[in-house]
């Protein structure tokens, strides 16, 4: 039966993704940012209210994945954390300045996070050859490649995720990015191992008082007063589906 992993931005989230079924959670701050590295209050809370396990990720900002000196001895305290905190797993990448998986920092964190499960994470569909990185991450013994297929969605990616999974010696390939209870059943039929959903959606905020002429966002645009949160219906669906699935 596929595992299903729960991308969640809160700790209430993850416990509601618990609650419904949920068979892992990857630990996020800033949705808007993709998912950064969240802060130790947060890492410590997570440990005593959920039971499942619990990858954070590790990620220092937004944007590309080929980091500055700075950002990566970061990483790698981020990552000592973790291993204190009695995470069993993690989620990161790192590329170079090519596109290529950064092996000499890889295996520095693989070094650091021994004894944990390494999720590399959506880094993936940035680099220049899939293939290639595939091989190279088995060879640093990734857990798992968290993958679009190097397109915009899983499900528009689906032909790639299909041939990386075929490869006997790869990671275990899950498939993330866009998926959801309306076409979880073609990854399944596809054979995929693990599916990564955020099964969310933007909840409104519960202030009454609004200074609409004011903004804390460097984007303008950005409504401040919408929050994105785990449904936990979607979850639940998703769970049963799976649950129904026969290979």
């Amino acid at each position: 039966m596929a595992l299903l992993e729960i991308c969640c931005y809160g700790i209430d989230d993850a416990v509601i993704a618990q609650q419904q079924g949920a068979d892992r959670i990857e630990f996020c701050a800033a949705p808007k940012e993709g998912g950064l590295t969240p802060s130790a209050g947060a890492l410590k809370s997570i440990r005593q209210r959920v039971t499942i396990p619990v990858h954070p990720i590790v990620r220092p900002r937004g944007g590309d994945f080929c980091y500055r000196a700075d950002e990566f001895a970061a990483m790698l305290e981020d990552i000592q954390l973790l291993r204190e905190l009695g995470f069993p797993g993690l989620v990161t990448g790192i590329l170079n300045e090519d596109g290529q998986v950064d092996m000499p920092r890889m295996r520095e964190i693989m070094s650091v996070a021994q004894g944990m499960s390494v999720t590399f994470h959506r880094a993936f569909d940035m680099c220049v050859n899939p293939q290639q990185a595939c091989d190279v991450l088995a060879e640093l013994g990734v857990a798992r490649i968290l993958t679009s297929g190097q397109q915009a969605s899983a499900e528009k990616g689906l032909s790639l995720i299909r041939e990386l999974n075929a490869h006997s010696c790869a990671p275990i390939i899950m498939a993330g990015a866009g998926v959801r209870p309306q076409n979880l059943e073609i990854f399944l039929e596809a054979g995929v191992k693990e599916v990564h959903s955020s099964a969310g959606r933007w909840f409104a905020s519960p202030m009454r008082y609004r200074n609409s002429g004011l903004s804390m966002s460097s984007d303008a645009r950005a409504d401040e007063y919408a929050r994105y949160g785990v449904d936990g219906a979607a979850v639940a669906k998703m769970k049963q589906i799976i649950a129904l699935h026969r290979p």
